[in-house]
């Protein structure tokens, strides 16, 4: 038997992840402004906030698409029903579904 999970349960984890995922990224924005900054734009400092922009917006634009998740078809999630009609009678068969 499947084992039940309360929503908030999930909703936590999913901002969880969220939350991690857009310090990662703004982390990287900056580790990547910072290296800009100091060996091509000769210390400058826009190079650094650009980065953190960039990985803030990508850190939130991943936690839109993962909190809206449930709303998405995924085609792994698909189970495909065929009715193929029996030669012999009015019966049809159907198919076992095929997981992708």
């Amino acid at each position: 038997m499947a084992t039940v999970s309360k929503s908030e349960d999930i909703l936590g984890r999913k901002v969880d992840l969220c939350i991690a995922d857009t310090l990662i990224k703004i982390g990287g924005g900056l580790a990547t402004g910072a290296v800009f900054s100091l060996f091509l734009f000769k210390r400058k400092t826009w190079p650094i906030t650009l980065g953190l922009g960039f990985g803030a917006g990508m850190g939130s634009m991943n936690c839109q698409n993962k909190l809206n998740e449930p709303y998405l078809v995924m085609a792994t999630r698909v189970k495909v029903k065929s009715v193929i009609p029996d030669k012999v009678g009015d019966t049809t068969v159907v198919e076992n579904p095929v997981v992708a």
